[in-house]
């Protein structure tokens, strides 16, 4: 559907490689819910993504890989129903798509028919580009994400950044064109070097969306919370936090509770 006002139009993933060619910087946020799919849709965000970050950001939990299908799916629809311009992208949880194609294919598929997805993000480089191709192959477009991979947290030991050994960073390189080859329509690319953002943005001709990836790529994408100040287990180095919302609900609940206990509210403009 297109953008109400009629001043932007709808973004699709044709939208993006043409703001790749434009030298138009990408912006992308996470959602969750309606609500706040709602909110940063009609903010002129492009593209929102349905996050396995859930798992730590709504659920509580260390890593993301205790995700399900069935959760992705729900969240996903909650959000598909908020966004109108925005190009929206599910994230393919742990095991998903990993153990086959043929699992690969039903579960993407669910997140279109059922989560009303547009596209969906997987985490892997080349030895998931038959993955992408067989995907890509359906009519379902996909997202690549390399660097940093979380669902890959316990190989890795650690969330330290990713590429700055020259080999992995010459993997990481092969495996965005291996990506690019087996058509995916952008990567996001994790905790890296800006160095290396910068050669990926040149080595492949789709769109690079950094998160922590320095200023030289396409575009970029935050999670939600940390970029609004809610989330404050802890504070990743590129996340820029624009608000400090946990503190303002925090005074705010504290107001509300000292007005009830004092009887100061309801008024009698608050009453029937």
């Amino acid at each position: 559907m297109a953008d109400p006002s009629g001043s932007r139009p709808k973004i699709t993933t044709a939208s993006l490689r043409a703001m790749k060619a434009a030298g138009e910087r990408i912006a992308m946020l996470t959602a969750y819910d309606h609500l706040f799919a709602g909110l940063l849709d009609q903010a002129g965000i492009d593209v929102v993504l349905v996050g396995d970050s859930v798992a730590t950001v709504m659920q509580g939990r260390d890593t993301t890989v205790p995700v399900t299908m069935d959760q992705i799916v729900y969240h996903c629809e909650l959000v598909g129903r908020g966004v109108e311009r925005a190009l929206v992208v599910g994230d393919m949880p742990f095991l998903s798509y990993q153990v086959s194609v043929e699992d690969a294919l039903r579960n993407a598929g669910r997140l279109l028919k059922e989560g009303l997805a547009e596209a969906v993000k997987l985490e892997g480089g080349a030895a998931y580009a038959g993955t992408v191709a067989a995907l890509v192959g359906a009519g379902i477009p996909v997202m690549g994400h390399l660097g940093l991979t979380p669902q890959s947290i316990h190989q890795f030991g650690s969330y330290k950044a990713r590429g700055i050994e020259p080999a992995e960073r010459e993997r990481i390189l092969a495996d965005a064109r291996a990506l690019a080859d087996a058509g995916a329509f952008a990567i996001v690319l994790e905790k890296v070097p800006a160095e290396l953002g910068a050669a990926m943005q040149q080595a492949v001709p789709i769109p690079i969306l950094g998160i922590g990836a320095g200023p030289h790529v396409d575009g970029q994408v935050l999670v939600t919370h940390d970029m609004l100040g809610l989330f404050t287990r802890f504070r990743p180095r590129f996340a820029r936090r624009y608000l400090e919302l946990a503190d303002e609900i925090g005074k705010a609940v504290a107001s509300y509770c000292a007005d009830v206990r004092s009887g100061g509210f309801p008024s009698d403009e608050e009453s029937y």
